[in-house]
């Protein structure tokens, strides 16, 4: 493949947010605040500092109010020029200039891989990202930019990963590394997978992290991809399924990676983005 950039990024976003109730009852779960944007408003950033151009956002029908949120609002945005809130006006406006966006309706939650499949006739012949808003990953290059210039060295499937403890494996996929590998390189080469492990029996300490750059034959895999994990189709397995033929690599961020599927990780998110602003 002769393209050597990533031109689009999705971004999950239809999940119910059931451990947000009752907030999510209203308002989808990506638009709650980490400190002072919304989640969805930091991924967006994110992809945006990795000279990504076409955001694509999978959505619930009942969810307009994501697509709300990135419609141009020039007005909005000299409002809070006024109120002294200026670097976020400045982000919107980069956003409204810079970026496509896209939505794409989901009709059930079926998983990460069903999602990541819904976009197949946006995203025809081109790798891409894929991004999570529930993961905040604070570093001061962002970690996607690590990856994609990882990607344009050497194409194939790219998974970020961290170290995790063992008794947290059965929340994760887990990849195995192949052998052989120089220990300094934050980029291992992947011989398999495994989505969920049971405590014990994780091929390491290396768990998969809401950040992947893709090549675009994923989306035959995901195809046949049974459901596995919690009954969903699990993204993970079709990238496993794709390593005899795909060169596979795991990325361990160097940063801080929060989880922000849950009250607790979103607050320790906003603590730490509250300490960068000072």
């Amino acid at each position: 493949m002769d393209n050597k950039e990533i031109r689009f990024a999705i971004l999950p976003s239809a999940g119910l947010g059931t451990r947000f109730l009752p907030f999510t009852k209203a308002v989808p779960k990506v638009l709650a605040l980490a400190f002072d944007r919304p989640l969805i408003h930091l991924a967006v950033l994110e992809a945006l500092a990795a000279k990504i151009e076409n955001i694509i956002i999978v959505i619930s029908e009942d969810q307009e109010s994501i697509k709300h949120y990135f419609a141009p609002d020039p007005q909005t945005e000299k409002n809070m020029w006024d109120k002294g809130l200026g670097i976020i006006a400045e982000e919107l406006k980069s956003f409204r200039e810079k970026l496509n966006f896209v939505y794409v309706t989901q009709e059930e939650q079926l998983g990460l891989g069903h999602a990541v499949l819904s976009c197949e006739q946006l995203l025809v012949g081109e790798p891409f990202a894929v991004i999570l808003p529930d993961d905040i990953l604070i570093n001061p290059e962002p970690e996607l930019i690590r990856m994609i210039n990882g990607w344009r060295q050497h194409q194939g499937n790219y998974v970020a990963v961290e170290h995790i403890r063992s008794e947290d494996a059965p929340n994760y996929g887990v990849v195995e590394i192949a052998a052989h590998q120089h220990n300094e390189s934050r980029f291992k080469v992947i011989k398999g997978m495994v989505e969920k492990p049971t405590i014990g029996a994780a091929p390491s300490d290396l768990g998969v992290i809401g950040r992947y750059v893709l090549m675009p034959n994923i989306f035959d895999a995901i195809k046949v991809t049974s459901p596995g994990a919690v009954k969903e189709i699990q993204l993970t397995d079709a990238i496993n399924a794709c390593i005899e033929n795909v060169a596979t690599y795991a990325y361990l961020i160097e940063g801080v990676r929060y989880d922000c599927g849950t009250p607790h990780g979103l607050l320790k998110a906003s603590i730490a983005l509250s300490s960068q602003s000072k």
